[in-house]
């Protein structure tokens, strides 16, 4: 029932506090999977280069006897290289704000500071995964994975392969193709020419739905049904998971990606890595430059760093490309 006739409510007042927790809550996709497995390096210039060398294919050798020596000639090895890419991000808070009480200390230069360290870890992870072909110049770019592989693809209708042009010294970008549902068929067919090609595939990253559909793809009853015994039929749990599939050509494990989830033009790719042939070079690693001049009654900041991809030899990597990356139709 109502209340009397003239209580007097708290919608009325207009001196009561208002209450704010002192937990500020943060949801986000702060994992960077493949940044953070990479090897880290150091370059010392703008357009790190390179050489890669591929060792002939077997044919038949046989000489006769007590016959002169032929000389083959010497095929020089292939110089690569990309390019550096500066990365910043930047916050400013008043001095007031430093010194009042905020909820949770939250809005200050140093909680500031952490958000812009952890969402630049994401720019790289997202540079390195999306086809963006390297540019030279002054606002340099360093050529991402789908840029540089050629040799163990699959790719839809259509798909075009990237690539290092010795001729302008950048990458070239992929063309997409038709897209395609991701298949056993298709994963074993990428580890099949690795294998050929003398790579060590034993790292897949693919967006968060590429996982669930891996999942589906390794209970399949032509690879390993799930099958987990209960007891009593008490506290049992149905576990559906997998992330290592040992098929013809070796053991690889999924990674998924919540980077390569933002939007269909990174999800719809599905890498092939080894670690021995691809890693992250710092020119200046990401860190807060020292020497930005006080101008006002506030504390500002900024990270700034430089770095590139180095692909080793785009031959021990692989990519499964256009596929349904986001969902069973996009």
């Amino acid at each position: 029932m109502p209340a009397p006739n003239n209580t007097f409510l708290s919608t009325s007042a207009v001196g009561n506090r208002q209450e704010l927790s002192d937990v500020v809550d943060i949801t986000d996709t702060w994992e960077v999977p493949i940044y953070s497995w990479l090897n880290k390096g150091k370059c010392v210039s703008t357009n790190p280069t390179w050489e890669k060398d591929v060792i002939r294919a077997a044919g038949e050798n046989i000489k006769a006897e007590g016959s002169d020596y032929e000389f083959n000639a010497t095929t020089p090895p292939v110089k690569v290289g990309n390019h550096t890419q500066i990365m910043s991000d930047s916050w400013i808070v008043s001095n007031t704000q430093e010194v009042v009480d905020n909820a949770g200390q939250y809005e200050r230069t140093k909680q500031a500071k952490l958000n812009v360290g952890l969402a630049l870890k994401k720019d790289v992870e997202l540079a390195i995964v999306t086809n963006n072909a390297s540019v030279g110049g002054a606002t340099r770019e360093f050529g991402g994975l789908p840029t540089w592989l050629e040799t163990n693809v699959s790719r839809g209708s259509g798909g075009t392969n990237g690539g290092y042009s010795s001729g302008t010294g950048l990458t070239v970008a992929a063309g997409a193709g038709t897209q395609r549902a991701m298949t056993k068929t298709l994963i074993d067919g990428v580890l099949q020419s690795g294998a050929a090609s003398g790579a060590k595939l034993r790292d897949i990253f693919g967006s968060l739905y590429l996982k669930s559909v891996f999942v589906t793809i390794m209970s399949d009853s032509a690879v390993a049904p799930f099958r987990y015994s209960v007891t009593d039929g008490k506290n049992n749990t149905m576990i559906a998971n997998a992330d290592y599939y040992e098929g013809p050509h070796g053991r690889v494990m999924f990674h998924p990606n919540p980077q390569m989830s933002l939007a269909a033009g990174v999800a719809r790719n599905l890498f092939f890595l080894d670690k021995e042939k691809v890693e992250f070079l710092w020119l200046r690693k990401l860190a807060n430059d020292p020497n930005l001049a006080k101008t006002g009654d506030n504390s500002k900041g900024v990270i700034i760093g430089e770095g590139t991809l180095k692909v080793v030899n785009e031959r021990g990597l692989g990519v499964l490309a256009d596929l349904y990356g986001l969902t069973s139709g996009s």
